[in-house]
């Protein structure tokens, strides 16, 4: 046996750390892009580690911003703020002349460019309180997460659906004659209908089919990865993670409800 006080004596190495062990499932950000589609739970425990989102949120920008311009040069911009003006509930109330006048608006130069924009402050404003909402739900679970973290699982969770609903829209966009479908609604729910929106007319009952929207697969292929982004990244149990999860999405259908009441169209 080695004598500790000789000069050849080795301390043995420190225990490894939570710090260490988490960096042996340390993945790249290819790796993390492609892996949320594949193996989300790998994806999220790395993502612990080195949480980031800034690559997941430009590619689900990308995504919304090539729908949306596609969408417009499909259908016809004008034709859509025409559409959008004639379906709105103020329409009845507006002679003739103020339609003219709210469409010229609408389709000058300084408002399609913001229309054109939008996508990215939208995703923005959304990433940002959507981050805030998980902090602020993993702090009333007395759960450890810092707001990067949340950042990176509100990003990830998103990412899945936006980019398989889009291209599944580009598909429809160019397959459908857009005599088939709400030119003014598609924009706003998109052409692929996987909800129970369809088993009632939005227009007739626009709360009813807000509320019908909301049972969407999409919805719920992202609140699944959202779940399991927050008990792999936030250390919680499953019956945590869903809790907040499912409050955040209840919370935000009871709004967009309200709102269709209120202006009389379906969200």
């Amino acid at each position: 046996m080695s004598d500790p006080n000789s000069n050849d004596f080795v301390p043995p190495p420190p225990p490894s750390s939570d710090s260490e062990t988490s960096d042996g499932a340390a993945m790249s950000t290819g790796q993390t892009l492609t892996g949320i589609f594949f193996e989300p739970g790998r994806v999220f425990e790395s993502l612990r580690a080195r949480p980031r989102f800034l690559a997941a949120a430009i590619i689900s920008t990308i995504a919304l911003l090539a729908f949306t311009t596609l969408y417009y040069q499909r259908v016809g911009f004008e034709r859509l703020v025409t559409e959008e003006i004639n379906s709105s509930p103020q329409a009845e109330q507006m002679t003739p002349e103020q339609k003219e006048q709210a469409i010229r608006i609408q389709t000058g130069p300084v408002v399609k460019a913001i229309r054109y924009c939008a996508p990215i402050l939208v995703v923005a404003l959304i990433i940002a309180a959507g981050a805030a909402l998980y902090l602020l739900g993993s702090m009333l679970m007395g759960r450890q997460l810092r707001y990067k973290q949340a950042l990176a699982v509100w990003t990830y969770s998103s990412m899945p659906p936006i980019v398989v609903s889009m291209v599944l829209n580009i598909v429809l966009l160019f397959i459908k004659s857009t005599e088939d479908y709400d030119i003014a609604r598609a924009l706003r729910r998109g052409l692929v209908q996987a909800n129970l929106g369809l088993l009632i007319d939005s227009k007739a009952a626009p709360v009813m089919g807000t509320l019908l929207s909301s049972i969407d697969l999409f919805a719920f292929y992202g609140l699944f990865l959202a779940a399991l982004g927050l008990k792999k990244v936030g250390k919680m149990s499953s019956g945590a993670a869903w809790g907040i999860v499912l409050t955040i999405w209840i919370i935000g259908v009871i709004m967009r409800c309200a709102f269709a009441g209120i202006t009389g169209g379906a969200m």
